[in-house]
Order: C-alpha cells, then structure tokens, then sequence
C-alpha cells in the first residue's frame, strides 16, 4: 500500500520534519503546499498515520 500526503497536510498532521529526512529534503529547498509525498506503509506506520 502507498500512502499520498501533501505538504500543507505533513504540515497539518505535525510529521513535516519527519517527511523532509525521508525524501532528503532541507529548509531552504522550495516545496508547494499542494506538493505530494508518496509514503510506504511502512513510512506511514513509523509517522503513525496509520496503524
């Protein structure tokens, strides 16, 4: 399974810092709000999105 999660909703759900490690991201790269992660469940499941 993959999970989608946008950037606004990352931001939303507190695991935005979480989501920038996993896809080698820092805070001067430039990232829209609608811009969409694809996670792994496994991904999902360390984030606790899902269980």
């Amino acid at each position: 399974m993959k999970i989608i999660i946008t950037q606004s909703e990352a931001v939303e759900k507190g695991i935005w810092l979480k989501v920038m490690k996993a896809f080698g991201l820092n805070e001067e790269d430039d990232v829209w709000e609608r811009e969409q992660f694809i996670l792994t469940e496994e991904q999902a499941r360390e984030f606790g999105l899902i269980r």
